[in-house]
């Protein structure tokens, strides 16, 4: 399928969204993913492919992916990607994945995200504040500075719980406090999903209990 820029949006500091209009009718649901095809000249080792979440509600028009820029270090396809112009189009697939909301609105919702891994939680906030629905959901969120907290203002309108980690590392003991009865989910860097998937499962927390979004590519700077 292809989807055709409209434009960019800056939401935190080197972090921008970019919103697409699809050729066709997409139906999603919040919270899931899309892989991108993106050619270009001399691609790195890392390809023409990338998974993203979507960061849009199926409440809007637009699809929307939110991702961080790291300039020279940053890999051919992220250069790409921020050199588009309105008008540019890019091939996905059909969104996918189960990093979605409970059917029970009265499950209490416990977020983890680190950097980036706030994209599924913007979906899922916005699609609730579109829907007119009301769940209790706390939001831990580990960034290095203030200046990349992303999608602050949705999340405080929205009545979130909203504990913002800045400079200081996510930890089992953190998510175990917060945790007693609620869902847990946790989305974030590769490394730090699974390093806080094992010590949450081995702290006990119920594995049903537990649902992980991992984002490849990005470094763990945000659990110990």
């Amino acid at each position: 399928m292809q989807i055709q820029l409209v434009r960019t949006e800056p939401v935190a500091q080197n972090i921008q969204s970019f919103l697409f209009k699809p050729t066709a009718a997409v139906g999603y649901t919040a919270g899931q993913f899309i892989q991108m095809t993106l050619p270009h000249h001399n691609p790195d080792d890392r390809g023409i492919k990338r998974w993203f979440t979507l960061s849009s509600s199926p409440t809007q028009e637009l699809l929307s992916i939110t991702t961080k820029f790291a300039g020279d270090a940053s890999s051919s396809f992220k250069k790409e990607l921020f050199s588009l112009q309105p008008g540019d189009s890019v091939e996905i697939n059909s969104p996918e994945g189960d990093f979605v909301l409970p059917s029970d609105p009265g499950t209490e919702l416990l977020f983890v995200a680190g950097g980036m891994g706030i994209t599924p939680y913007h979906s899922m906030v916005q699609w609730l504040a579109d829907s007119g629905e009301k769940r209790n959901i706390t939001l831990l969120y580990g960034v290095q500075t203030k200046e990349e907290l992303a999608f602050t203002e949705l999340f405080t309108s929205y009545g979130v719980n909203f504990k913002p980690l800045i400079g200081e590392r996510l930890t089992t003991d953190m998510i175990m406090k917060e945790a007693a009865g609620k869902l847990v989910y946790v989305s974030g860097p590769e490394p730090m999903v699974e390093a806080l998937n094992d010590s949450l499962i081995a702290g006990g927390l119920p594995d049903e209990r537990l649902k992980t979004d991992y984002f490849p590519g990005y470094q763990n700077n945000y659990s110990a």
